[in-house]
């Protein structure tokens, strides 16, 4: 998605740097406006995070593929968020970018 104009802001307490770009140990602790908050994690790690989605006030959250977690997906659509599970950002982007 970097390659597309997105800036992407990586989270991962493990690491230091994810795609050229310095990683975030917890959402708290980026500052600024989130748009999105795509998630790479098991399906029962997933509510935390869109717990941490909502208290930081990003504006959507999106379960990648084969990350389906019906009760983080309520609880994002009861803060008001648009969530979308079990689908590929770059995919999607990619289908819905495509001209002929």
């Amino acid at each position: 998605m970097q390659v597309q104009g997105y800036g992407v802001i990586p989270v991962n307490p493990n690491e230091t740097n994810v795609l050229g770009e310095p990683a975030y140990p917890s959402l708290a602790a980026v500052f600024g406006t989130i748009d999105l908050v795509n998630i790479f994690r098991k399906s029962e790690d997933v509510l935390p995070i869109v717990e941490e989605t909502i208290a930081h006030g990003a504006k959507a959250s999106w379960m990648q593929e084969g990350v389906v977690n019906e009760a983080a997906a309520a609880r994002a659509a009861q803060a008001g968020l648009p969530v979308v599970m079990d689908r590929c950002w770059l995919k999607e982007h990619a289908a819905r970018s495509h001209r002929d």
